[in-house]
């Protein structure tokens, strides 16, 4: 039945290679998938920092990130015009999430930032945001975006520019 020969490349090429197998060793001590295991609130766990900051500038800034990842969803979601985020990003952020924007208007047939003609799903919603801050001026975000029954997460990599948060770096999974 079953041959121990090996597998030629391409009967696995372009899939995602998975290992099978069992991880039978215990997790290391003090791994960030622990640190975030034991914390009631990942997103508050002043662990997670490089940097000691004060608790009130770590919810300031999750409070905005996470207003910024929602409009960011309805953006790459058709939903809102990617101008409304043009003072708080780099000009390459804006080009990606206008070039986002502009892919889904054309295949949902509808025009950018006017919201999508048909979208089963409902629009887009942010459900939970974590922090990291390296520096009092440099932090780093994951956000979890629902859209129906689909979970996407957003990084996003904010410094402080002229005294306002700019978002420097945003990627989408």
């Amino acid at each position: 039945m079953f041959t121990d020969s090996p597998v030629p490349a391409a009967a696995f090429q372009g899939t995602l290679a998975l290992d099978l197998q069992p991880a039978l060793d215990p997790p290391e001590v003090g791994s960030d998938h622990l640190e975030s295991l034991a914390t009631s609130d990942a997103g508050t766990a002043p662990g997670q920092d490089l940097v000691d900051v004060p608790d009130r500038l770590r919810r300031e800034l999750l409070r905005w990130a996470l207003r910024f990842g929602q409009a960011a969803a309805e953006i790459v979601n058709g939903d809102r015009p990617p101008g409304q985020l043009a003072r708080h990003t780099s000009r390459e952020v804006q080009a990606d999430l206008t070039r986002r924007a502009l892919l889904v208007a054309r295949a949902a047939g509808s025009d950018q930032g006017l919201g999508r003609r048909w979208s089963p799903e409902g629009r887009p919603r942010v459900v939970s945001v974590h922090g990291s801050f390296l520096s009092n001026s440099v932090a780093e975000v994951c956000l979890r975006v629902q859209t129906g029954q689909r979970h996407r997460a957003i990084a996003a990599r904010f410094e402080v520019d002229r005294g306002r948060w700019l978002c420097r770096s945003l990627e989408f999974a």
